[in-house]
């Protein structure tokens, strides 16, 4: 989780939207302090977007409070949106502009002030490399140039903190491959919180994951925390008889290592040999049984080929997290 006495710059307190009967998001809390790169994870229809919006002013929510930067974003929603940059999943552009003309009315409507404006624009544009289209329509560009536009745009008042919602939606590989090394570089200066599906991506480049589903949080820890033991921690096992004695028998190893504490389940692998023996050890949630089971080869008179822990994937985490599975295990 964030880190406590770190200075939060984002906020969602008990956040919650009604639609009707419709219970989009539901006492949603967490906090994003100043510096971090965080992924805002969840299905489609989780809530992601209406969270997002709410912490950017453009819905108003039915209950809770959204703070940026110590402000309430429904009491001051214009001193709240200075210190935002956003780009919603389907960036809002005028298609019959030119894209330095778009970039430049921008800035007027941001306040940036007219002696700074062409200063800020050059910054932006050398960053997202727009140099080369200034003088196109928007409307002529391709899906990942108009990205491009679309973060130029959340950019050009300097803001403190960027909330991108699927920044990479609809690109292909190569337009990705360039947005994702955008947003790399401008997380080592701003605050970002990123609702993206690709997930390795957020391994990689977040420090933080919240996740909800069905509208409620359910996650929000650091990627390691999560993919360490977010789905139960798996280790890996292989022995072999010592030197002059018998084939080791397999139930009885199985018995052994299943006895250890925290251990939830031992599954038989295909072995390495004649007299090895592989297993594939579940533990009960983070737990980490590697000291244990190593003690238990040991007074067992096994000879420890292998002991290691897979490290569960962000996917794996997120699908145990928002399928039930995590529920059947519990």
């Amino acid at each position: 989780m964030a880190d406590a006495s770190a200075e939060s710059i984002v906020e969602s307190r008990s956040l919650r939207k009604e639609y009707g009967s419709t219970l989009a998001v539901n006492d949603v809390s967490f906090r994003v302090s100043r510096g971090e790169v965080v992924g805002f994870l969840g299905p489609n229809g989780a809530g992601k977007s209406t969270t997002m919006k709410m912490l950017t002013g453009y819905l108003r929510p039915t209950a809770g409070a959204a703070m940026v930067g110590g402000v309430a974003v429904a009491d001051d929603p214009l001193a709240a949106q200075r210190k935002i940059g956003y780009l919603p999943e389907n960036a809002p552009l005028y298609d019959d502009m030119m894209v330095v003309d778009f970039l430049h009315f921008v800035g007027e409507l941001r306040g940036v002030a007219a002696a700074e404006r062409s200063n800020r624009l050059k910054v932006v544009c050398e960053r997202c490399g727009l140099g080369d289209v200034l003088g196109k329509d928007i409307g002529q560009l391709s899906k990942g140039y108009r990205q491009r536009v679309g973060l130029a745009q959340a950019l050009l008042h300097d803001p403190e903190v960027l909330i991108l919602d699927e920044p990479t939606s609809g690109l292909d590989p190569n337009q990705i491959v360039e947005i994702r090394q955008l947003i790399r570089e401008l997380g080592r200066e701003k605050t970002i919180l990123l609702s993206t599906h690709i997930l390795p991506e957020v391994q990689a480049s977040c420090s933080r994951v919240i996740i909800i589903h069905e509208g409620a949080l359910v996650a929000d820890d650091s990627t390691a925390a999560l993919t360490e033991g977010g789905a139960g921690a798996i280790i890996h096992v292989v022995v072999a008889p010592a030197d002059g004695t018998p084939p080791l028998d397999a139930a009885q190893v199985r018995s052994r290592l299943a006895a250890v504490a925290g251990v939830r389940a031992v599954e038989p692998q295909a072995s390495e040999g004649d007299d090895a023996l592989a297993f594939l050890v579940r533990a009960h949630g983070a737990q980490d049984p590697r000291a244990a089971l190593f003690r238990a080869a040991v007074s067992g008179g096994f000879v420890l080929l292998d002991l290691h822990r897979e490290r569960a994937s962000l996917e794996q985490t997120f699908r145990s997290l928002t399928t039930g599975e995590h529920r059947a295990d519990a």
